[in-house]
């Protein structure tokens, strides 16, 4: 669907309003493949970022960032507390363009030790600041209440010197890191993996550095990582570079580095542009253009097993639109469609993990800058932390539609979810659903040796494996998203009709299912999002 940012927002609605005259329905068979994964993504496959940036960082004379800084972000705030407990073990890695500015507070520091503050001279136009190991223990503390698993980015310009425009020459300095982590581990803190740097590879993000010298540092962190936890099994993993994918300036690195050094491969995505473009609408609503990163994906595994088939690829950020988001996009309904689309494409090219830029902060935070209240990519990304498990399935659509399919093994239980999203403005989709064992939807179930004749002709029909009542076997769960009064850009999303909003005590609400007759057509609605739980589909590559 096109659109212009310029357009009225209120002509739009109107036009939501009166389109039903013309919907129309189509019909879709949707084959799905569980005989086999052709992917697996990490049990905890939804990540979210906390990043650096102070309150005033500014982007297109709007300051979107308020508090939500590493530095200073409110870490006892009951609605950020529930917010990561729902997801039982949420990832959040800790990072973002100021990280490599970044000393901490123990040992022989190099600088003197205060926040950040502009200045011009500064990468990003800000100084150099520095983490007080009183903030590290609060952020720990936090961490460990709430289940989370950590990926800390290190400060890999430590040490370094600028010798021009952007390019930083010399050995990191390890000091510091070596310092950082051997006071994580006396306190006790579990880090899941520590990152090197951030945006530096290729051509960087205001600061770059050579493969070759990359390389050699990374192996040297690996050796002081080998060293502090030699008592520790497992110890944590090596991720890097965190930078935007160059495929050569990669292959060296991984070659350079050598066998088994890095643990996790990292790379950032912004693929819809800048947060100030007209049409970032229209470009989140376009499924083509968006599948334009899917060369980026290929790549990426491709790379990886060419030249280091040791190493796992993650998404170590991705928000979309640069330079904090969309005002007024990135926080609402419309951008769903950008990134659970995106989380399936990355999922399909065996993407372990996949961080979204933010948790809180900038446009595009999971919460609200300043009330923490959940925007409705935080319900897409709990969505889909709670039903798609770690088995990537192949699902077919028969026909070209602006339909995207993903499917996956359900989580934590038999069975398959789909990811249903709906592109058109005019179509509702009906699908049909089949195995591609038999082309047919299989139900599994116990038969009691007392069955009827109804039962005994559908036991000839279907196969029946497992131990499950009669009647709850023949139901699938249906997850329909939708906004608020049919407002793309909305900032409330609709599950099955009904407002996703905080409990009265601020606690994340239950995300309650539609149960619907297994066997009746799934109907997916112009511009939503569906997530479909099919519990006895036979799927032998899930058990």
């Amino acid at each position: 669907m096109s659109r212009q940012m310029g357009s009225s927002r209120l002509s739009f609605f109107v036009f939501l309003v009166v389109l039903p005259a013309a919907l129309t329905d189509q019909q879709l068979t949707l084959v799905v493949d569980g005989t086999k994964t052709v992917a697996e993504t990490d049990v905890n496959f939804i990540c979210a970022t906390l990043d650096w940036w102070p309150h005033d960082k500014c982007d297109y004379n709007i300051c979107p960032w308020g508090y939500t800084s590493v530095m200073n972000l409110n870490l006892s705030h009951p609605f950020l507390v529930n917010a990561i407990q729902a997801f039982k073990s949420l990832r959040i890695r800790i990072g973002g363009s100021l990280q490599d500015q970044v000393e901490y507070d123990i040992g022989k520091l190099r600088y003197p030790c205060h926040p950040f503050w502009k200045d011009k001279s500064g990468l990003f136009g800000f100084s150099r600041a520095c983490l007080r190991m009183s903030r590290w223990d609060q952020l720990n503390n936090l961490f460990r209440n709430t289940g989370a698993h950590v990926t800390f980015g290190l400060n890999a310009l430590y040490g370094r010197r600028q010798t021009k425009q952007g390019v930083w020459e010399g050995t990191w300095d390890s000091t510091n890191a070596y310092e950082l982590i051997k006071y994580t581990i006396t306190k006790g803190y579990t880090v899941d993996s520590w990152e090197f740097g951030n945006e530096l590879s290729g051509s960087g993000v205001g600061a770059r550095v050579r493969a070759d010298q990359y390389a050699k540092d990374l192996i040297a962190l690996k050796g002081i990582i080998n060293e502090l936890y030699k008592n520790h099994d497992p110890k944590p993993s090596l991720a890097a570079p965190g930078g935007f994918f160059d495929q050569d300036w990669y292959t060296k690195l991984l070659q350079l580095s050598g066998s088994g050094m890095i643990d996790l491969v990292t790379h950032h995505i912004y693929n819809l542009g800048p947060g100030s473009d007209p049409n970032l609408v229209s470009k989140i609503l376009d499924p083509n253009y968006l599948s334009r990163i899917l060369d980026t994906f290929a790549k990426v595994k491709e790379t990886i097993q060419k030249n280091g088939p040791w190493a796992s690829p993650w998404v170590g950020e991705s928000g979309g639109a640069y330079n904090s988001g969309g005002l007024g996009i990135s926080n609402t309904f419309v951008n769903s469609f950008w990134y659970l689309d995106q989380l399936g494409m990355s999922a399909k090219y065996s993407t372990k993990v996949y961080c979204r830029q933010s948790l809180i902060g900038g446009n595009y935070g999971l919460l609200n800058t300043t009330t923490f209240v959940p925007n409705p990519d935080y319900y897409s990304a709990l969505l889909w932390d709670q039903l798609m498990g770690k088995g990537v399935l192949s699902a077919d659509i028969d026909s070209p539609s602006p339909l995207r399919s993903y499917a996956h093994c359900t989580k934590g239980r038999e069975g398959v979810t789909l990811l249903l999203i709906n592109f058109s403005n005019e179509t509702t989709y009906m699908i049909s659903v089949r195995n591609s064992i038999n082309l047919r939807m299989t139900i599994r179930e116990s038969i009691d040796s007392k069955e009827s004749a109804i039962l005994r002709g559908l036991k000839k029909a279907v196969s029946f494996i497992g131990v499950r009542e009669w009647e709850a076997s023949l139901k699938r769960e249906e997850y329909h998203l939708t906004p608020k009064d049919g407002f793309l850009e909305s900032q409330v999303m609709l599950l099955n009709g009904t407002p996703l909003e905080l409990t009265e005590d601020g606690k994340i609400p239950t995300l309650k299912p539609l149960l619907v007759d297994v066997y009746s057509t799934i109907s997916i609605a112009p511009l939503s999002i569906s997530f479909i739980v099919l519990p006895n589909f036979d799927a032998p590559s899930c058990v």
